[in-house]
């Protein structure tokens, strides 16, 4: 099975030889390492590279492989990234930042994140592709939105992508109806304009926005204790996400299985 049947969001293929370094790596079976062994963003993304310039980094899947997604593809849509408390959502959101900051120049890609926590993105060192940290109560909220709406207007074949990291689903649905006119317009339509959100989700709220979550096709799980929780998420009851490690391990959707995948560790 090749990569692009094997993963939903990852890249048709890595460069050849990467691909026959990991033909090398994979007979032992790797699994997801410890916390307190994970290697850092830094090593996996020295190690991965190079990777075409479209690929986005999301994580590691157990196989060793690169879990990627196509910027130049806007099939997935806008991505959904939903756990329990402590699951690792803010932390997902960081890994692709960073992996950004790393992997591409300005004019491929840039990012802006808008948090009603933003003392937890103080780590994330300031960089030309980091288009700013916004308080989803402050008032240039609105402005932000509707400024992407318009860019995305005219970003009609442009090779730069923007990325809009969102750190609370419910945070956001609660402004004003202007605004939340626009996010629907760019959830979507923001991919076939290159403007890629990624947006978290509480599943302990997840039964309070079923509507919203009609806009995620493509939806990356957490930890999550509560069975009905993970269910309303998957959409299958086969589908449990309380064996997935807190703050390390994600699944994604493939066919009717889950596959999962890690993070690295951030460090600075």
């Amino acid at each position: 099975m090749d990569n692009a049947n094997r993963f939903a969001l990852m890249i048709e293929a890595l460069t050849e030889l990467a691909q026959e370094e990991q033909a090398l790596s994979t007979s032992a079976a790797p699994q997801t390492p410890p916390m307190a062994d994970l290697p850092t963003l830094n090593s996996v993304l020295a190690d991965i590279s190079p990777l075409p310039h479209e690929a986005l980094f999301l994580g590691m899947a157990d196989d060793g492989l690169p879990v990627l997604l196509n910027l130049s593809d806007p099939v997935p849509g806008p991505i959904l990234i939903a756990g329990g408390s402590g699951s690792g959502k803010t932390k997902f959101l960081q890994t692709i930042a960073r992996a950004a900051d790393m992997l591409h120049t300005p004019e491929q890609v840039q990012y802006g994140v808008i948090t009603s926590r933003p003392n937890e993105w103080k780590s994330i060192p300031a960089s030309r592709n980091n288009a700013g940290i916004y308080d989803v109560q402050g008032e240039n909220i609105i402005e932000l939105l509707q400024s992407l709406v318009v860019w995305a207007h005219r970003n009609k074949g442009g090779d730069q992508s923007v990325l809009l990291l969102i750190d609370d689903l419910e945070a956001i649905t609660n402004l004003d109806e202007s605004s939340q006119q626009n996010l629907r317009w760019l959830l979507l339509r923001g991919s076939s304009r290159r403007v890629w959100l990624f947006i978290t989700l509480n599943s302990s709220t997840a039964h309070n926005l079923t509507a919203w979550l009609e806009f995620f096709h493509t939806r990356l799980f957490g930890h999550v204790k509560d069975a009905e929780a993970a269910y309303l998420l998957t959409g299958n009851r086969s589908h449990t996400l309380d064996h997935l490690t807190a703050g390390i391990q994600f699944a994604m959707r493939e066919e009717r299985h889950l596959l999962s995948f890690w993070l690295p560790a951030i460090g600075q």
